[in-house]
């Protein structure tokens, strides 16, 4: 059926608004830089995510401010930044960052003087090679302008098992789309749909007796979209392991 220009021009503002396009506002924050030259100091953190490196985040990650982690719901999520309004110290051009870990406040220093990630300021602690992009490393801390966007990732999303027989804990990696997971649902060979409980981070937890079944996930991000990873860990899988198929958003 052949759509009028009018009406495809108000599917196209649907179409923007449902999603993390390139074309939203930006928004005034400020960045500073942790880690070293290397990132290695940035491993780990708050979202679960481990090795930054073999997971397929590198060094172009975040950790957010309070105001931003949502209380680790944010992990996954991804944002263009951009140095602004220092001619001193900024640099052209912009980057895209995930977040990995929380910045944590610290309640003994002044928000404009050391307390650079307290409630409620929006802040960026970049690792320092994505840092050094956009802006000069003995700036310490610039202006930016951030705004989410669609996070785009190489493969499917993957699932590693961890924990043990009633207490299967899933770290959800390399989410595409909105990046961010709200909810999660698995699926056993021998049992029902049932929602998992997060956490911590990206880690998802069921009680359930999962042994020797092959795990279907249902996935859903935080502008709501879902995926369905079925049969993604066969049956013979043991804690520890991690699995990718196809399903991505």
């Amino acid at each position: 059926m052949a759509v009028s220009g009018f009406a495809f021009f108000i599917l196209l503002l649907a179409f923007i608004s449902t999603g993390y396009g390139d074309t939203g506002d930006w928004t005034q924050a400020h960045a500073t830089f942790y880690g070293g030259s290397d990132a290695s100091g940035t491993m780990g953190g708050a979202c679960g995510y481990g090795n930054l490196y073999s997971q397929g985040y590198g060094t172009n990650t975040a950790a957010l401010s309070t105001a931003l982690f949502n209380n680790g719901l944010s992990c996954g999520s991804c944002y263009e930044i951009k140095c602004v309004a220092s001619q001193q110290w900024c640099l052209s051009g912009s980057i895209v960052v995930t977040a990995t870990n929380f910045c944590p406040p610290n309640n003994a220093l002044p928000n404009n003087n050391g307390g650079w990630c307290n409630p409620p300021l929006e802040h960026f602690d970049l690792s320092q090679p994505v840092f050094q992009q956009i802006a000069q490393y003995r700036a310490g801390i610039v202006p930016v302008a951030y705004r989410r966007v669609p996070c785009r990732r190489r493969g499917g999303i993957r699932f590693t098992i961890n924990g043990h027989s009633y207490f299967n804990l899933v770290l959800i990696t390399n989410v595409g789309g909105a990046g961010d997971v709200h909810a999660v649902a698995v699926k056993g060979s021998r049992t029902e749909w049932q929602p998992m409980a997060r956490n911590w981070g990206q880690n998802w937890q069921s009680n359930a007796y999962l042994d020797g079944q092959s795990l279907t996930f249902k996935v859903t991000t935080s502008d709501g979209r879902s995926v369905v990873a079925y049969d993604v860990v066969p049956a013979g899988w043991s804690f520890g392991q991690t699995f990718s198929g196809a399903a991505q958003f």
